[in-house]
């Protein structure tokens, strides 16, 4: 069965290449009659590359091989088409194939190329970039002290790769920083779990994907059915969190909205290829069975990710918090060609179930975070200034008081034991956002159980 590819550069192994598609080559047009139908050649335009072929073979000031020239007539060509087409040569096709069983070699990062200049659209959890501090729109100037600009972006992808442990210093300019950063990473094998989940308060869960694999809807499943038992019972909220996801497979983004509906359009496709025309409806079951769904988004937050957030939107299933989303509204295949290489195509936009285009739009959230420094939040002891009836001189007794006693001693474990001293951050501070969608997950809660 064929599969549809929503990610933003999914090329490029730095991050990842999970879930990506073969798709077949449409290279030739039907007539009416449906047969194959070569389409007419345009004989001027090829008169003028042919031209210009013979003036690089002999103009130029080193010499080029014709391999070489037509490579980069056909990168250019479909690099001219629109950001995300890209051609694949062998090498290039045959890593993006290995990065499809989730494990490789990189730093862990999504990128692209803008104004000369690598972009990163977002670090992937929990990988060596992310670690050394790398943030979605940070812009790679150098790579150790070679300059970006000038390079090609599969020029800068393979400089960035690596021997594991080996370092790679990258200079990045950052927007409010006066100076350009540089931030050394130490290269390792990058294995990716898109799915992660705690209970962050009894009843209240948060659930985390990072990018949309092929598995990304089982393990979904799975994360909520485990919630479901550390809770000893249904969960009162859930908070999704899609920040800095880059996208994947759109089977895997249709299998998360479906999650959480009952029923309803998903997302459609509108393309020239027939097969690249196709509606997406949802299936009866949401394993949250009703209960209030908070999505986190920012500007990380592209292609699938952006599908998951607008259909949820747009059934009023879920309230989406944060920032505007990337933007990216179109869908890549992958085809293989005759010579081991393939080419990266767009093929079709996408929708959302009231019609919506994402592209160059994104999605706007319901509840827009600022921006804001965290370290301006205090956290405020909840018990330091309180006064209580209690505390009053004179107080009536509570009739049914028991008598006080020592509470009973609870044996510790030796890891409890070892961590007594450890202060563990409010998630005020450590995660604002986060914050904010518990606050507004627990009034969600309160509505809906007076509702029913």
């Amino acid at each position: 069965m064929k599969k549809f590819f929503l990610r933003h550069f999914p090329s490029l192994l730095l991050g990842t290449a999970l879930g990506v598609l073969i798709a077949t080559a449409h290279g030739v047009f039907a007539d009416r009659s449906g047969q194959p139908k070569v389409p007419p050649l345009p004989v001027d335009e090829l008169h003028t590359f042919t031209e210009i072929f013979t003036r690089i073979k002999e103009d130029y000031v080193e010499e080029v091989s014709d391999k070489q020239i037509i490579q980069y007539a056909i990168e250019g060509m479909l690099s001219g088409l629109d950001p995300h087409s890209s051609y694949l040569n062998p090498e290039a096709y045959k890593e993006m194939q290995v990065g499809t069983s989730g494990e490789f070699g990189g730093l862990g990062i999504e990128v692209n190329m803008e104004d000369g200049f690598v972009k990163v659209v977002s670090p992937i959890d929990d990988t060596p970039a992310q670690r050394a501090g790398v943030k979605a729109g940070d812009v790679i100037i150098k790579i150790d002290q070679t300059p970006v600009k000038g390079l090609t972006l599969n020029d800068a992808v393979k400089m960035m790769r690596g021997k594991v442990g080996s370092e790679i210093t990258l200079s990045i300019i950052r927007e409010g920083q006066e100076k350009p950063l540089q931030l050394t990473i130490v290269r390792d094998i990058i294995q990716v779990k898109s799915v992660k989940s705690r209970l962050l308060e009894p009843g209240y869960g948060f659930v985390r994907i990072s990018q949309f694999q092929n598995r990304t809807t089982e393990d979904l499943a799975k994360a909520l059915s485990d919630l479901k038992k550390e809770n000893n019972g249904d969960l009162k909220g859930l908070i999704l969190d899609l920040r800095n996801n880059p996208g994947g497979v759109l089977q895997a983004a249709v299998g998360v909205v479906d999650t959480f509906l009952e029923k309803g359009l998903i997302v459609y496709t509108e393309g020239r290829v027939k097969d690249s025309q196709m509606k997406f409806k949802a299936k009866p079951k949401d394993l949250l069975e009703g209960a209030p769904l908070v999505v986190l988004v920012n500007g990380g937050s592209a292609s699938a990710s952006e599908i998951v957030a607008g259909a949820l939107q747009d059934h009023k299933r879920a309230i989406i918090m944060g920032t505007k989303t990337f933007g990216k509204g179109s869908v890549q295949t992958i085809q293989p060609i005759s010579n081991d290489s393939a080419v990266k195509i767009t093929t079709a936009r996408y929708f959302t179930p009231l019609g919506r285009s994402i592209q160059a739009e994104g999605i706007k959230p319901d509840i827009v975070l600022n921006k804001i420094e965290i370290s301006s939040v205090e956290v405020v002891d909840e018990n330091s200034n309180n006064i209580s009836e209690a505390d009053l001189r004179g107080h009536l007794n509570n009739p049914k008081e028991t008598k006080e006693t020592d509470p009973p001693k609870i044996q510790k474990s030796s890891k409890e034991k070892d961590n007594k001293d450890d202060k563990k951050e409010p998630l005020a501070k450590s995660d604002y956002a986060l914050y904010e969608a518990l606050n507004l997950l627990k009034g969600l809660s309160i509505v809906n159980i007076k509702a029913q």
